[in-house]
């Protein structure tokens, strides 16, 4: 999957906010690719309910790995910051996803962009048990998204989502995500691009 994750002018400071939201959207890429491929080895996830239950989970995953990458790159209150913006932002597109297919909550409900907040801040504490390193995310961390995942897919998917999400459909966009971060956060300059001269012979 080919993403853009390159900056114009990579020299130029950036905020946290701004880096938040170039990950954002990548991150949003990274969850419809992993339930596009999902689709294609024919696990049944219909448009609707089912669709947003599952981005959900894939967009918690994401923005976990995503904030434990910038703990080994940001400074403690750098990362706080880009982080909530990260979290923010992904809600603020989620939400706009939602109401124009599910439309908006009626009053007295929460709002589709505090309700994946919440299911954030209640996923995070449980992701924090997990380990991360160089390599990406543990064991445990991958399959905690298998089991949440699991627990959406219809009967007869069940017995083999866990190894899809774990073998196939994690890993990928993680490398992915790593690939991005690393671009995101780079200040070297863009390598110029050739120009093709035309002869006139």
């Amino acid at each position: 999957m080919r993403i853009k994750s390159q900056w114009f002018r990579p020299q130029t400071p950036k905020t946290p906010q701004q880096t938040a939201s170039a990950l954002a959207f990548i991150v949003w890429r990274l969850a419809e690719n992993m339930l596009k491929q999902m689709r294609s080895a024919r696990f049944d996830i219909d448009v609707g309910l089912p669709y947003f239950a599952f981005m959900r989970e894939v967009l918690v995953f994401l923005i976990q790995v995503v904030d434990r990458m910038a703990f080994e790159r940001m400074p403690a209150t750098t990362r706080a910051e880009f982080t909530t913006a990260l979290v923010r932002r992904v809600a603020e597109i989620l939400e706009d996803s939602e109401n124009d297919l599910l439309g908006v909550p009626p009053p007295g409900l929460q709002s589709h962009r505090a309700q994946f907040i919440d299911l954030f801040n209640a996923r995070s504490d449980d992701y924090a048990t997990f380990g991360h390193g160089p390599d990406g995310p543990d064991f445990a961390f991958v399959r905690y998204l298998g089991s949440r995942v699991t627990e959406l897919m219809t009967e007869k998917d069940r017995a083999w989502t866990l190894d899809q999400i774990m073998a196939i459909e994690a890993p990928e966009a993680v490398a992915t995500l790593q690939r991005a971060m690393q671009d995101v956060l780079s200040t070297e300059p863009r390598p110029a691009r050739r120009r093709q001269g035309v002869s006139g012979d």
